[in-house]
């Protein structure tokens, strides 16, 4: 019954192992070995007597736990699942305990304590034991309940083929852990579907707009969809050194439309779009809206020009400062000829008239475009903030 190729010398306290030389199967015992206490114990022993056979044949294994072969692993692979169909809950809890930190542990016995019903028995294997592969955690994540689940998330590595079965079957918990988990990868697909579930769960949004392998367009999207709220903490939580990325993410996607601003642009976005498809929206163009006194497209196109938000754009031209329209201007690389017809129109009727207009010339061969568009930057996150 366990004869093995290798031969295995068990003493009752001894130490497992193997003779030199060894060219047959057999097991070398002393009298009251820890097998015969085995045979005992499986064939008519109490539950106590098992378990008592179970740490003991485990303390054995552990013990030299990183000297044994793969052959004299199979051996105690075998007698411990002998044991274990045998056990009660809590005896196999403390198994699962024990073996799942271990690289060497018995593989069939670690495969059968991971698929058990009981998560507190398959838990400690699920989310720590290196002997499962991805192809034995992912026909667990298939077809086990919400708690297994939860145990794989945890793993400390996580593989894109396995988080697309997790996202996809997983409930709030579980897909929360996983966008937690720094050591799971994504495919497009799962990041994908991370976006989706987080859309209207703020906790959610949070975790994954501060991940670092979020792809671009997938943040752009989580950002446009996010609230004010959830904008705030991931500008709160993230790096310094991915702040500005964040920044940039959140100017893009408009997300700072002015409260304030109770305008539809839809014609003007139209009009720019399909100046812009035949290559034709430039700096002349805006000077004829400015001509014009079409101030909706005067926004949209400098908006357009300067990768600014409309929102951002209307504010500035319709607010109180100015010198709050010279960062657009300059970030759309505009000339001063054209700057200075955008203030004389708004300032038309104002006192003072000719001496903003030096000032305002003054600061604007001064302005970089750099500092405009950082400027621009941090007033769009700042308005989608309040």
């Amino acid at each position: 019954m366990f004869s093995r190729k290798t031969i295995v010398k068990v003493h009752q306290f001894g130490r497992l192992t193997t003779p030199e030389n060894a060219t047959e199967s057999v097991f070398t015992l002393q009298p009251l070995s820890l097998i015969d206490e085995l045979e005992a114990a499986v064939r008519d022993g109490s539950a106590d007597s098992r378990v008592q056979t179970l740490r003991r044949i485990t303390d054995l294994f552990l013990h030299d736990a990183n000297r044994f072969n793969d052959e004299q692993i199979t051996v105690f692979d075998d007698v411990l699942c002998l044991l274990v169909d045998k056990l009660e809950r809590t005896a196999l809890e403390e198994l699962g305990k024990r073996l799942a930190p271990v690289d060497t542990a018995p593989i069939k016995l670690i495969k059968r304590l991971a698929r058990d019903d009981e998560i507190a028995v398959a838990a400690p294997v699920l989310t720590n034991s290196k002997r499962l592969s991805t192809t034995d955690l992912i026909a667990i994540a298939r077809t086990k309940g919400q708690a297994h689940l939860l145990a794989i998330s945890e793993r400390a590595i996580l593989e894109s083929q396995l988080t697309d079965v997790l996202v996809g079957r997983g409930d709030g918990k579980v897909v929360f852990t996983l966008a937690k988990n720094a050591g799971a990868t994504f495919s497009q697909r799962g990041f994908d579907r991370l976006v989706e579930k987080a859309d209207g769960d703020d906790r959610l949004a949070e975790i994954v707009g501060l991940r670092k392998d979020l792809p671009s367009n997938l943040l752009q999207e989580l950002l446009r969809r996010a609230g004010d709220a959830v904008l705030k903490k991931i500008l709160l939580l993230v790096p310094p050194e991915r702040r500005e990325e964040i920044e940039r993410a959140i100017a893009k996607v408009g997300k700072l439309i002015s409260k304030s601003v109770e305008h539809n642009y839809d014609h003007a976005e139209r009009r720019i779009a399909a100046l812009a498809s035949a290559g034709k929206l430039d700096e002349s163009a805006l000077l004829a809206f400015v001509q014009k006194r079409e101030k909706d497209e005067l926004v949209v196109a400098l908006a357009r020009m300067s990768s600014t938000p409309i929102g951002t754009v209307a504010h500035l031209l319709g607010g109180h400062r100015n010198d709050a329209i010279l960062f657009p201007c300059k970030a759309a690389g505009l000339s001063w000829a054209t700057v200075e017809l955008i203030l004389r129109d708004r300032l038309a009727g104002r006192p003072a008239f000719d001496e903003i207009i030096k000032l305002a010339r003054r600061d604007y061969a001064k302005l970089t475009m750099a500092t405009a568009q950082r400027t621009l930057r941090f007033t769009s996150v700042r308005a989608a903030t309040q």
